[in-house]
């Protein structure tokens, strides 16, 4: 089901379909991308999320750091997609949180998936639930539409 490439001397997943309009989104919002993957180790192993990216806020409120899963809902059944992004999203989060607690998580859809879905009550679930930190993006105009939450 996933395609495998060679990422220097490591093997990993290929990037989402839509990988590259959600960074071109982040860059327009004023993200700089610092790590395109990130890697991230825990113990012996190496895991990579889609993205890694820093916004730098006015001096007076510091830095924000975040790294990001894209996600393309394009399979057969959207419920395997959210059942597969969320497993996914924790799995992510929980090393996050022992390597770089600083990070927040987010998982980056289209603003079609997120109508089609986060916006009923099955997605709304995860995110109201504080287990989804969402970040709306549009694919065509390479905009972000909504971050769930709102990020301040």
């Amino acid at each position: 089901m996933y395609r495998l490439e060679r990422y220097n001397t490591h093997w990993m997943s290929a990037k989402d379909k839509y990988h590259d309009s959600a960074v071109t989104a982040l860059v327009k919002d004023g993200w700089k991308i610092t790590h395109d993957p990130l890697t991230l180790r825990y113990g012996r192993r190496e895991v990579f999320v889609d993205l890694g990216a820093e916004q730098i806020f006015a001096a007076e409120r510091g830095t924000e750091r975040i790294a990001v899963k894209v996600k393309s809902f394009i399979g057969d059944s959207e419920m395997e997609d959210l059942r597969n992004a969320l497993g996914q999203f924790v799995f992510y989060r929980n090393i996050l949180e022992k390597v770089e607690s600083d990070r927040k998580l987010f998982l980056a859809i289209r603003a079609s998936v997120y109508e089609s879905l986060f916006a009923e009550p099955i997605g709304q679930l995860f995110v109201e639930n504080g287990q989804l930190q969402i970040i709306v993006f549009n694919e065509h105009t390479e905009e972000i539409t909504k971050w769930l939450p709102p990020m301040n």
